[in-house]
């Protein structure tokens, strides 16, 4: 699940940079909501505890230990007025979550620093250096065939179908090596 939380980060870190640079100043306020929850849920993920559905999940982060630093990153990005701002957040936030994840010790230590994304004006943190170093510790082959997307609350975050089992074990062929 956390070499799958990692990928979420992966896919859309460099989105709020390239957004803006497309004068989509919405796309760029968006993405950067969406980065926020995907680093709420990894710290989740980093102090083994369940996240909760929408209502909840904000106030339920901030019980979390140690979360004061990533959520003051987080609440700086989302109040931003542009996207250097909120890059500047992010940056802070994803070294914070780069920091804890090497503290953890699951994996080899991973540079926490940020770096330019290929040369392009915006910083990231290339979160996928940690999804390779949390795929490096899967020994099962059937484990590493399965697609990284993660658990079913990480595909999919509709309460109908996270409430109803009979309907969310639907996904099951997902997670069929």
């Amino acid at each position: 699940m956390l070499a799958c939380q990692w990928r979420r980060v992966a896919q859309e870190e460099a989105f709020v940079g390239r957004t803006a640079e497309a004068g989509d100043e919405l796309g760029s306020r968006l993405v950067t909501a969406r980065l926020a929850r995907e680093l709420m849920r990894l710290w989740f993920l980093f102090t083994r505890t369940y996240w909760p559905y929408t209502k909840w999940f904000g106030s339920a982060f901030r019980a979390l230990p140690d979360s004061q630093p990533l959520s003051d990153a987080l609440e700086a990005a989302l109040a931003a007025d542009d996207h250097r701002g909120r890059e500047a957040a992010l940056v802070a936030a994803y070294e914070l979550a780069a920091r804890r994840h090497n503290d953890l010790g699951l994996t080899v230590k991973v540079d926490p620093a940020t770096r330019a994304f290929y040369g392009r004006p915006y910083r990231v943190l290339m979160a996928d250096r940690f999804v390779d170093a949390c795929l490096a510790k899967v020994d099962d082959p059937r484990l590493r065939r399965l697609p990284l997307v993660g658990s079913v609350d990480q595909v999919a975050d509709s309460t109908d179908l996270l409430d109803d089992g009979r309907l969310s074990r639907r996904l099951a062929p997902l997670y069929q090596a």
